[in-house]
C-alpha cells in the first residue's frame, strides 16, 4: 500500500544534487573544505562560536561527552553522576555510559514528554554532576527552571538537541544552553545530509578538545596554538601523525558538508513551514476527548506529532496503530518509549529515581506521526478522521 501519510519525506531538490556532483567532479571525498563551510555556517546560524560536523547525531552525542573527560581542569569522571530523562533515544544514554558514567533515570512530565520538574529537583544530589537535557521531538526544555536547579552548583548542562533544530526557548536557540549541544542531520531530521550530526559550543578548549578526538586523536586538525597540546610541531611529517587523545574517526564526507551548506538555507523555510503544520495539528487536537497531544514550550520545531491516550480512556494502541497502517499513515512509537524498560540495561551501571509512571503511560499508550516540511493540512484531517472513528468504534 502505498503511504499517503510517511513519516519523512524528502527536502531536497536540484540544488542539493548539484552540490553533490560537484563534489563527485573534485574527485575530493574525504572531510574538507566544504565541511569546515558548513560548520562555519552553522555556528553563526546558532550564535555559538564553534561547530564541528561528525558522520551523525549519535556520534555527536559520544564526542561531546568524550570531549568533556578530557579537559585540562577534569571535571568529570568514571563513576560521577548524571541524570538522564526516562524517555530519549538509545544514544543519549549509551555514550554516558560508555565513559563511566552513572545514570540515574528521572520521569518526564506527560504533557510536555520532557523532564518532570518535581522528579528533576527531587533527583539532584550533591554526587550529580551532569544533566543531559533532551529537548524531544522538537519541544524545548524550561530551561529557567534547570537552570535555577543547578545555581551555583557544580553541574554541567549538556543537550541532546537531535530532535530540536531551529526551537527557540525566550529567543535563543535550543543547544546553545548547555556546555554543548548536540544536532542530527538524519533523513527524518529538520535538515538532512545523508547521515550527520553537529555539536556546537562557546568554549575554545573543548573545540580543541573536538577537532582531535574526531579524527584518531591527532594533532593534524588542530590550529598551530592550541589548548590541547600547546604547541604544534612545524615539521608536518612527524606532526601530521602525532596522536594525543583516544579519539576516534567520525568524520562526515564532503558531499554531507556540500549538501548541509544547501539545506541550511532552507532551514528557516523548513521550520516555518513545520510551525505552520504544528498550529493546524493542535487546532484539531487540542483538548480532544480521546488523545493528549504534546505541550509546547517556548517554540517547538515540531520534528513530529505525538498522541497519547488519556488516562480515562479505555482505548487499544496496538488495535489504534494497526488501524492507522491499514489506512497509509505511519506511525511509531514516542522515540524509544521507557528506556529503562530495555534488556540493555542490565549493562549499565543506572538506577531509577522514584517512578516512571509518565514515561511509562508513555510508552504503552503514545505514538506519534511525522511533521515535514510541506503543508499537511490533507494528511492531518485524515489523520484526525481516523483516529475519531477508532475511538468510537
Amino acid at each position: 500500500m502505498e503511504l499517503k501519510y510517511p513519516l519523512a519525506s524528502s527536502t531536497w531538490d536540484d540544488a542539493e544534487l548539484s552540490a553533490i556532483q560537484n563534489v563527485i567532479t573534485s574527485g575530493l571525498f574525504t572531510m574538507g573544505e566544504h565541511v569546515y563551510e558548513f560548520e562555519q555556517a552553522f555556528a553563526r546560524f546558532m550564535g555559538s562560536r564553534y561547530c564541528i560536523m561528525v558522520n551523525s547525531g549519535s556520534s555527536a552525542n559520544l564526542l561531546a561527552v568524550a570531549a568533556l573527560f578530557y579537559q585540562k581542569d577534569n571535571f568529570l569522571k568514571p563513576g560521577d553522576e548524571v541524570i538522564v530523562p526516562a524517555v530519549s533515544w538509545s544514544t543519549t544514554y549509551f555514550p554516558l555510559h560508555q565513559y563511566g558514567l552513572k545514570l540515574k533515570i528521572v520521569d518526564i512530565d506527560s504533557a510536555t514528554l520532557n523532564y518532570n520538574s518535581q522528579a528533576l529537583a527531587e533527583a539532584i544530589t550533591d554526587r550529580t554532576r551532569l544533566i543531559m537535557a533532551v529537548n524531544l521531538l522538537g519541544n524545548p526544555n524550561h530551561f529557567n527552571i534547570i537552570n535555577t536547579l543547578i545555581d551555583k552548583r557544580n553541574i554541567i548542562l549538556l543537550e541532546d538537541n537531535c530532535e530540536a533544530m531551529g526551537a527557540m526557548y525566550e529567543g535563543k536557540y535550543t543547544g546553545t544552553f548547555g556546555i554543548m549541544g548536540t544536532f542530527s542531520t538524519f533523513f527524518s531530521h529538520h535538515i538532512t545530509t545523508m547521515e550527520g550530526g553537529l555539536i556546537v559550543c562557546d568554549n575554545e578548549e573543548l573545540y580543541h578538545i573536538l577537532l582531535s578526538l574526531r579524527a584518531h586523536g591527532w594533532t593534524r586538525n588542530l590550529p598551530e596554538h592550541n589548548r590541547v597540546c600547546g604547541m604544534k610541531n612545524r615539521d608536518h611529517f612527524t606532526e601530521a601523525f602525532r596522536f594525543v587523545l583516544p579519539g576516534y574517526n567520525l568524520r562526515p564526507l564532503e558531499i554531507s558538508g556540500a549538501v548541509g551548506l544547501e539545506q541550511l538555507k532552507k532551514l528557516p523555510g523548513f521550520i516555518r513551514i513545520r510551525r505552520e503544520n504544528a498550529a493546524f495539528f493542535q487546532g484539531l487536537f487540542n483538548d480532544h476527548p480521546y488523545y493528549m497531544i504534546q505541550e509546547e514550550i517556548g517554540q517547538s520545531s515540531w520534528m513530529g506529532f505525538a498522541l497519547i491516550i488519556r488516562p480515562e480512556v479505555s482505548l487499544n494502541r496496538g488495535f489504534m496503530v494497526k488501524t492507522l497502517q491499514q489506512n497509509a499513515i505511519e506511525c511509531r512509537p514516542v522515540v524509544a518509549g521507557n528506556f529503562a524498560k530495555n534488556e540493555v540495561v542490565r549493562w549499565i551501571n543506572c538506577e531509577v529515581h522514584g517512578t516512571l509512571k509518565n514515561a511509562q503511560w508513555v510508552d504503552e499508550n503514545g505514538f506519534y506521526v511525522g511533521n515535514h516540511a510541506i503543508d499537511l493540512k490533507e494528511q492531518l484531517l485524515r489523520l484526525h478522521s481516523v483516529l475519531s472513528k477508532v475511538a468510537k468504534a
